[in-house]
């Protein structure tokens, strides 16, 4: 099995794709999802090297969007009762700033062939929401008499607080150009979460999500393609009775090394929701959401036989539907053992 100083590149771009989607706490159930779109990029089937690695991750979130998903949220926390048929005027606007950290160690012993590896990630950070506009509707009431209905409401919700932990499980194989890759993750529900509050960083549920990917990578040129594929079961919100559908997921990158230390290229998303929620109050309300956006990578040499890779990448929202949308930008440093350094050429003498 290959192992080439671009691993480390894997561990910062494609071993942290979950945590509890910070979207102002909207999409799915109310706007919320356990996938955040875009975890997984650029070189995310290549192997990694041995050994532990760690990485730091600032992430930024700035999303709104109209009545829909603004009515859903005020259903979850309980500011509308499910039997109102109501429509609302509103816009909800969320502002993300989250610190993602995540531990990563690679076995040197393969499993089944690949490259084995187990991560821990978790977040801590800051989420602002706010909600306004007018709802006006029809309050079922006893006989079946219909009772009219009409309120302005704003609603300003933020907190700072721990997120949920996310571990994964992956096996990398390689095969020339080739990589491939297999995944299994979920969520561990532990972070800040009140089903009455609009802003949370916790998902208030568990979820199990597993999935395979490949890369072409040519060291030689510099160019690669990555696309890792995935799917969500979402657990039941033991809170709100809520259980979000199947969620489906497609990130991808695409890069060009210009030196062995820069690299450049184009990164993208598109989530999709394929099952229908259960619960009162919103009906099926599946969501969608792409984006697309640049990035540019540097590998920076470190003293001790160490590396680092610093990534930034931008994303720009579109299609989006029963979610809000915006653009987001992640900001990664990773450190990780360097790769041996290649044997020099043995010299051929000719007599």
């Amino acid at each position: 099995m290959a192992h080439t100083k671009y691993g480390i590149l894997t561990g910062a771009l494609g071993a942290f794709a979950l945590l509890c989607d910070p979207q102002g706490a909207l999409a799915d159930e109310g706007g919320v999802s356990f996938w955040v779109p875009g975890f997984f990029g650029s070189l995310a089937a290549t192997p990694q090297q041995p050994g532990w690695s760690v990485a730091n991750i600032y992430y930024h979130d700035s999303v709104s969007a109209g009545g829909n998903v603004a009515l859903a949220k005020e259903i979850q926390i309980g500011r509308i009762p499910a039997n109102l048929n109501a429509s609302l005027t509103a816009n909800v606007n969320a502002n993300v700033n989250l610190g993602f950290v995540a531990a990563t160690y690679v076995f040197a012993t393969p499993v089944l062939g690949g490259q084995a590896s187990a991560s821990l990630l978790g977040a801590y950070g800051a989420n602002s929401t706010t909600l306004a506009g007018s709802l006006t509707g029809t309050l079922t009431g006893p006989g079946g008499i219909g009772i009219p209905f009409s309120r302005f409401d704003s609603i300003d919700s933020s907190l700072t607080a721990f997120g949920d932990l996310v571990p994964q499980f992956a096996l990398r194989w390689n095969a020339g150009v080739n990589n491939y890759m297999t995944y299994v993750t979920g969520d561990i529900p532990v972070g800040a979460y009140d089903s009455t509050r609009l802003a949370n960083l916790g998902t208030g549920h568990g979820a199990i999500d597993a999935g395979g990917g490949y890369t072409y990578f040519n060291p030689q040129t510099g160019r690669e393609f990555s696309g890792v594929l995935g799917f969500t079961y979402n657990f039941i919100n033991t809170a709100t009775q809520y259980q979000n559908g199947v969620d489906m997921h497609f990130d991808w990158g695409a890069s060009q090394f210009l030196t062995k230390q820069v690299q450049v290229g184009l990164v993208g998303y598109v989530y999709r929701q394929i099952g229908c929620d259960s619960g009162s109050g919103v009906g099926c309300f599946q969501s969608q959401v792409a984006g697309i956006g640049p990035q540019v990578g540097f590998i920076i040499p470190l003293p001790d036989k160490m590396q680092g890779y610093l990534n930034l990448k931008n994303y720009w929202e579109f299609a989006a539907e029963n979610r809000p949308s915006g653009w987001n930008t992640w900001l990664t440093f990773a450190i990780s053992s360097a790769p041996p350094p290649q044997p020099a050429a043995t010299p051929t003498y000719h007599k």
